[in-house]
C-alpha cells in the first residue's frame, strides 16, 4: 500500500492552524500505522477492533471537542473535524465509534447533565475507560423520532423504562446507554441506563452487508428502574436528542471525506500502475475524467467542512448548516467510492482492496443520523418557510 498523503488540491492547509494540522497528522499517523494493518480483517470477521478503543482515548480523540476539566483534549471544531476525516478513511465504524462516544454520549452528558453526572462519567469516557451508547430511534420511528413508543413513568424516586432501540452503535460494549422516553406529560427526557440494570439489555444485531466492523444492537428495557439522579436535568423535549444528532453529524461531515480521499488515493494509484492496451489505464480519457471528477468534488466538501467548522467556532452554524455539509459530503463520498470500484474492475469486488468497503460502509452513513431525504426536506423547509413534513 502506498503512504497516504492526502489530497490537497486547493492548499487548504494554508487555512488551518498548528493545533489542527497536528491533530490531523497525528491521527493520520494513528490510521495508517494502527488501522489500516488489521481493519480489514475485522470487517470480513464483522468484529470491531476493540483494542483499538484505548489507543484513541490515550490520543485524545473521544470527545477531543469537549473541555480540558473534565478529561478532554479541548480541541476546535475544525481540529476535531479533521480527527473525524482521518479516522474514517481507515474506517466509517472506527469514526461512528468515536462519533457516538463523543458526540451522542459524552456531549449529552455535558450539555445537559449535572456537575455530578460529568465528572463521574466524562473523565474515564474520555479515557476510553468506560464506552457510551446512544438510544433514540425505534424499530417503528426512524426520521420522525417524536413518535417514540419508549416510555418513562416517574415512581418515587426512581423512573421506569419501557420500549426498545433499534440501531444503536456501540450498544452491546457500551457501559452506560443515554435513553431517550416519553414521560407522563409527553415531554421526552433522556436517561443514563447503566449496563447491567435489571431488565436492560443490548444484543448485538448481525447479519449486516455494511458497518461490519462496528457493533450495532438493540436497546431493550422491561421495566427498567433508573434514579432520579441518572436523569440528565438540563433538558426537555426533542431540543434534546436533536441537538446531540447536530454535533454527531458534524463529524459525519468531515468523515465522509476522508472516505472519498482514501477510494481516490487508492483508484489513483491502481490506475497509473495497471497496464491496459500496453498503456497505463491513468492514460485513458474516461480515467483521467472520474479522477477530475474525484479531485474536483472532494476539494468542494472540503470547502464546505472547513467554512462549516468556522461557523461552528464563531457560534454561527445553524443545524440546517450541518444538514447541507452532511447531505453534500456523503453523497460526494458514495459516488467517488462506487466510481472507484468501477474503476478497479474485478479486483475491486476483492478485500484487498478498500474502495467496496468504503462503498458498502457509506451505504449506511447516507442513511444514519438523517437520511440523505430528510436533510434535504430540512434544507426545503429553511429556504422556502414551508415544512414538507406534514
Amino acid at each position: 500500500m502506498s503512504v497516504f498523503r492526502g489530497l490537497d488540491y486547493y492548499h487548504l492547509d494554508d487555512l488551518l492552524t498548528e493545533e489542527e494540522i497536528m491533530a490531523r497528522d497525528m491521527t493520520r499517523d494513528f490510521v495508517s500505522d494502527a488501522v489500516m494493518p488489521i481493519i480489514g480483517d475485522a470487517y470480513e470477521a464483522g468484529e470491531f477492533p476493540r483494542a483499538l478503543i484505548r489507543q484513541v482515548g490515550e490520543l485524545g480523540m473521544l470527545g477531543a471537542n469537549l473541555p480540558t476539566e473534565y478529561g478532554c483534549a479541548g480541541l476546535g471544531p475544525v481540529a476535531y473535524g479533521l480527527i473525524c476525516q482521518e479516522l474514517e478513511r481507515g474506517d466509517s465504524g472506527l469514526r461512528s465509534f468515536v462519533s457516538v462516544q463523543g458526540s451522542l454520549a459524552m456531549w449529552p452528558i455535558f450539555a445537559y447533565g449535572s456537575e455530578e453526572q460529568k465528572k463521574r462519567w466524562l473523565p474515564k469516557m474520555a479515557k476510553g475507560e468506560l464506552i457510551g451508547c446512544f438510544g433514540l430511534t425505534e424499530p417503528d420511528h426512524g426520521s420522525d423520532p417524536g413518535g417514540m413508543i419508549t416510555r418513562a413513568k416517574k415512581d418515587g424516586s426512581h423512573w421506569v423504562l419501557n420500549g426498545a432501540k433499534m440501531w444503536i452503535t456501540n450498544g452491546t460494549i457500551a457501559d452506560v446507554a443515554v435513553v431517550w422516553a416519553k414521560t407522563d406529560d409527553d415531554s421526552i427526557q433522556g436517561f443514563l441506563v447503566e449496563k447491567g440494570t435489571q431488565g436492560f439489555s443490548a444484543p448485538e444485531q448481525k447479519r449486516k452487508f455494511s458497518l461490519r466492523a462496528s457493533v450495532t444492537s438493540e436497546l431493550v428495557l422491561q421495566d427498567v428502574r433508573v434514579p432520579d439522579s441518572n436523569r440528565l436535568p438540563g433538558v426537555s423535549g426533542l431540543k434534546g436528542p436533536l441537538g446531540c444528532l447536530t454535533q454527531a453529524r458534524y463529524g459525519i461531515a468531515w468523515g465522509g471525506i476522508g472516505a472519498a480521499m482514501a477510494c481516490y488515493d487508492e483508484v489513483l494509484h491502481y490506475t497509473k500502475g495497471r497496464e491496459q492496451f500496453g498503456k497505463p489505464l491513468a492514460s485513458f480519457q474516461l480515467i483521467q475524467a472520474n479522477l477530475a471528477e474525484m479531485v474536483t468534488e472532494i476539494t468542494k466538501a472540503q470547502l464546505v467542512a472547513w467554512r462549516l467548522g468556522k461557523l461552528k467556532e464563531a457560534g454561527k452554524a445553524r443545524p440546517q448548516h450541518v444538514s447541507l455539509a452532511k447531505r453534500n459530503n456523503i453523497k460526494m463520498a458514495l459516488d467517488i467510492a462506487r466510481m472507484a470500484r468501477d474503476m478497479l474492475g474485478a479486483n475491486g469486488v476483492t478485500a484487498e482492496y478498500q474502495s467496496m468497503r468504503h462503498m458498502c460502509n457509506l451505504e449506511s452513513v447516507y442513511t444514519y443520523e438523517g437520511t440523505h431525504n430528510i436533510h434535504t426536506l430540512i434544507l426545503g423547509q429553511d429556504v422556502t418557510g414551508i415544512s414538507a413534513f406534514s
